[in-house]
C-alpha cells in the first residue's frame, strides 16, 4: 500500500510530490507531458498585480513558503532554478506615479513596494516618467525545475511516464486500486487536462493561452525584469524572455503568427534596441472562472482529491496550494474556503 498517486508531475504535482515525499509518504507519479503550460511559462513571481497595484491573494503567506520551499528543492537536486531579482513597473504617466504613491502606503502593500520612484536610465528603454520598484520579486527556471525532479523521482523509482487510465480505477473503502497497485489517495495535477478527467471535468477550468518569445539583445544590458504592459526577463548569455499573452479562446498549444506579432508590436514600443527572435512558446495556463484555484476532495469518492487551477501565478501559489492540500487530506486542516472545490458543489446542491 502507498500513501499517493499522483497524477501530473507539472509545477503542481512536483509540488505536492515534494510535500508528500517530506512528509514520509510513499508516492507513485504518473506524467504524459501532454501538457507544457509549466515548462513554457515565463516563471515570474511577485506579491503585487502589477496592472492595478494591488496586493495579490495571500501574497505575505505565499512569499514566507516559497522563500523556503524552493531553496530546499535546489540543494536536494543540486540544481539552481530560483533566481531573486528585482521588478521595475514602468510608468506611463503622472497618474501611475500617483497610483504607486498612494498603493505603498496601503498597510498591505507597504513591504512589497519601494515608495520612491526611480529614474535609472536603462538602456533602450524610453522612460521619461521613471519606475517604480516591486520587492520580493524573482523568477523561476521552472524547466530546469520540473525536468530535474522528474529525473530524480524516475531514479528513485516512483515515476511514469505514461497515460493514466480513469476507467480502471477500482475504489474500496479506504483505499483506491489502480493496476494492481493499492494506494490511500489518489491526487490529480493535470492543469488544463482536467477536461479529459472524468472525475473533475465540469469544474469551470477555463484556459487561457499565453504565448512567449526569447529573443537576443546585445545592447539592453539588464540585470531585472521590466514590466510594462509586457515583461522582459534576463535569463543570461543577452537572452530574454518576453510575454505574454492572453487568448480566452484558442486552447491550442500551438505558437501563432498573431501571439508573436502582438509580443513584437508591445516590445518595439518599450525598447529601441536590435534584437533577434531565438524561439517562440506557447501554452495554455489552468485558469479558473473565478480567478481562484481549484483545491478539494471529490463530493462522491473520499480518496479522489484535486490540485488545479495556478493559473499566471503558480510559482507562488503552487507550494502554498500543495502544502494546503496534504494538510487538509493527513490532518484534517480545513482549506480556505476561496479554493476549496466544496463552493462549486454545494452550489449544485442548492
Amino acid at each position: 500500500m502507498i500513501d499517493y498517486i499522483i497524477v501530473g508531475a507539472g509545477l503542481a504535482g512536483v509540488c505536492f510530490s515534494e510535500f508528500a515525499l517530506s512528509a514520509g509518504k510513499k508516492v507513485l507519479v504518473y506524467e504524459n507531458s501532454s501538457q507544457p503550460s509549466s515548462t513554457v511559462a515565463g516563471g515570474m513571481y511577485n506579491p503585487v498585480v502589477l496592472k492595478r497595484f494591488t496586493e495579490i491573494w495571500n501574497a505575505q503567506m505565499q512569499l514566507d513558503i516559497i522563500q523556503d520551499f524552493y531553496p530546499k528543492i535546489e540543494d536536494k537536486l543540486d540544481v539552481k532554478f530560483d533566481f531573486p531579482m528585482p521588478l521595475w513597473r514602468k510608468f506611463a504617466s503622472i497618474e501611475e506615479q500617483n497610483n504607486w504613491f498612494v498603493a505603498s502606503d496601503k498597510p498591505s502593500l507597504t513591504n512589497f513596494l519601494n515608495p520612491n520612484l526611480l529614474f535609472d536610465k536603462i538602456n533602450g528603454v524610453d522612460s521619461p516618467f521613471g519606475f517604480g520598484e516591486v520587492l520580493y520579486s524573482g523568477y523561476l527556471d521552472i524547466k530546469t525545475l520540473i525536468t530535474n525532479y522528474q529525473n530524480y523521482l524516475e531514479s528513485n523509482n516512483i515515476l511514469l511516464r505514461e497515460s493514466f487510465q480513469y476507467e480502471i480505477i477500482s475504489f474500496y473503502e479506504d483505499y483506491v486500486e489502480y493496476k494492481g497497485i493499492k494506494t490511500r489517495h489518489i491526487v490529480f495535477s493535470e492543469g488544463f487536462g482536467l477536461h479529459q478527467n472524468p472525475f473533475f471535468y465540469d469544474l469551470p477550468l477555463d484556459g487561457t493561452k499565453g504565448e512567449l518569445l526569447h529573443i537576443k539583445c546585445a545592447d539592453l544590458n539588464l540585470d531585472k525584469i521590466v514590466k510594462s504592459n509586457i515583461f522582459i526577463l534576463p535569463i543570461g548569455n543577452d537572452i530574454y524572455k518576453v510575454g505574454a499573452t492572453y487568448n480566452w479562446e484558442d486552447k491550442t498549444n500551438q505558437p501563432t503568427i498573431q501571439g508573436k506579432q502582438e509580443l513584437l508590436d508591445k516590445l518595439d514600443e518599450l525598447i529601441d534596441c536590435k534584437y533577434e527572435i531565438v524561439e517562440h512558446l506557447a501554452g495554455v495556463r489552468p485558469t479558473v472562472k473565478d480567478r481562484r484555484p481549484l483545491v478539494g476532495t471529490h463530493y462522491k469518492y473520499k480518496n479522489v482529491h484535486l490540485l488545479n487551477g495556478l493559473g499566471t501565478r503558480g510559482v507562488m501559489l503552487g507550494p502554498f496550494l500543495a502544502k494546503s492540500l496534504l494538510e487538509y487530506i493527513e490532518k484534517e486542516v480545513p482549506l480556505d474556503k476561496e479554493i476549496d472545490i466544496n463552493r462549486y458543489y454545494k452550489k449544485r446542491a442548492n
